[in-house]
């Protein structure tokens, strides 16, 4: 007896429906998370950042992450080694201005376009003599909203970078010192910086106060008076000195004439 195979049936089973759409849910999910933006965060780099390394140059970029409002203000706290005068604003969005606070800086200026990252540079006098750096961040944008990158990973846990944590701050990562590289002393500051120095002080230096320039003034004026009664009475004896000289000789004359009568008179009566 012949038997004949049953036909495939042209609707799939219900467990193998089944099947198929939970693998197609999960490589949509996959996909969607593939595709979704990363969580922004705060960035600092170098070039060929060492420990000791003199007049580095440090890039951060702040991403942004409100879509309705651009960037107004960056707060940063600098980690132990880099003190706020050793700093230097080297570039910044437009009109920004970089002001020094206890243990850090404020960079703040007009509002910056909205979705855009916030990026600057600023130049260290030196870095310290650290395996890493983190530079803790408050972002502020201009409808109030307020991002703070301030997390620091413990040590040992993790890859110590602080990116394992929730808002991590910026963290720089240095090299070892390079050989017979030193700390520089604060007064160390080379040739330029103290020509800048002493620029800075020649234009800093106060003008004369008007209380001074009129003191100044009256002086000159009493020595010009001084100066005209010196000469006036320089005058004025130069004139008198003819008028005694006259005086003198007419009593001398007046005398001689005197003298003469009486001899003559007494010749007379002899």
């Amino acid at each position: 007896m012949s038997v004949h195979p049953r036909p495939l049936s042209a609707h799939p089973r219900p467990h193998t429906l089944r099947r198929v759409t939970a693998a197609a849910a999960l490589t949509l999910g996959a996909a969607a998370l593939t595709v979704a933006p990363a969580h922004a965060h705060a960035h600092v780099t170098a070039a060929d950042a060492r420990a000791l390394a003199e007049n580095v140059t440090l890039a951060f970029t702040s991403e942004a992450e409100n879509p309705g409002a651009g960037f107004t203000e960056l707060r940063v706290e600098l980690p132990d080694g880099i003190e706020p005068s050793a700093v230097q604003l080297k570039k910044a969005p437009k009109g920004w201005k970089l002001k020094t606070t206890d243990g850090g800086y404020r960079l703040a200026g007009p509002e910056t376009p909205a979705g855009t990252d916030a990026a600057y540079e600023i130049t260290v006098r030196q870095l310290p003599d650290a395996r890493k750096l983190a530079f803790k961040t408050v972002e502020t944008y201009a409808d109030g909203t307020v991002a703070r990158w301030i997390e620091t990973s413990d040590a040992g846990h993790g890859h110590g970078d602080g990116h394992d944590s929730g808002q991590p701050a910026p963290v720089l990562e240095l090299k070892p010192a390079a050989p017979g590289a030193e700390p520089v002393g604060p007064g160390d500051s080379g040739a330029e910086d103290s020509d800048d120095k002493a620029g800075a002080a020649t234009a800093a230096a106060p003008e004369p106060s008007a209380t001074v320039a009129e003191d100044t003034a009256t002086a000159a004026d009493g020595a010009e008076e001084a100066e005209q009664t010196a000469a006036a009475g320089e005058d004025s004896g130069s004139s008198v000195l003819p008028l005694a000289a006259g005086a003198v000789g007419v009593l001398a004359l007046g005398g001689g004439v005197w003298w003469f009568l009486r001899r003559r008179n007494a010749a007379d009566a002899g």
